[in-house]
Order: structure tokens, then C-alpha cells, then sequence
């Protein structure tokens, strides 16, 4: 079972994430500082980016992409905003 932290993002007290996600020292701080709701919410907020963007995940421009968004999602600053006005009303 994974112990409990008070998570740096939602100051919620809740599993950890136990693991570092990602073999960088960003990673390492994540897994350390953040609960797994949290990282839960992450990945669905880069599935979006992801897909509204169109990112070729293979290219390391993307991952810079991600990675920035993902220090403003857990840290605080401007993640990128996704236009959702028309979601559910786009005819293909």
C-alpha cells in the first residue's frame, strides 16, 4: 500500500504516487511530492493536449511540449489551454 503524503499540488492527504514516472529529476520530484489523483488528473489533461494538438508523441519538441506543461500543471503556471466551446458539436 502506498504511503501517504499531503500532495504538493491539491494539499490533499493521499496515496503517493510511489514511483517516479518519468527517469528525470522532475520525475523523481513528482513521484516523491504527488498523489496518485493527481497524477490520474495529469494524464488525462495530456491525452488532451495530446490530441487537440495533434502531437507526434515520438518527437522530442513534443516532449519538451509536455514536459513544460506538465511543471505548470504540478507547480503552478500557465498550462495550455484547450478550447472546449465546440466540444460535442464538431460534424465530421
Amino acid at each position: 500500500m502506498a504511503e501517504t503524503i499531503t500532495c504538493k499540488r491539491c494539499s490533499q492527504k493521499r496515496p503517493a504516487l510511489g514511483y517516479a514516472p518519468l527517469p528525470t529529476e522532475l520525475g523523481q520530484k513528482i513521484g516523491a511530492e504527488m498523489c496518485q489523483v493527481c497524477w490520474s488528473e495529469w494524464l488525462g489533461k495530456q491525452t488532451m493536449l495530446i490530441n487537440h494538438y495533434g502531437l507526434d508523441v515520438s518527437n522530442p519538441e513534443t516532449h519538451e511540449f509536455l514536459f513544460d506543461n506538465m511543471r505548470a500543471f504540478f507547480y503552478g503556471g500557465d498550462v495550455s489551454e484547450i478550447d472546449t466551446t465546440k466540444q460535442g458539436s464538431v460534424n465530421w
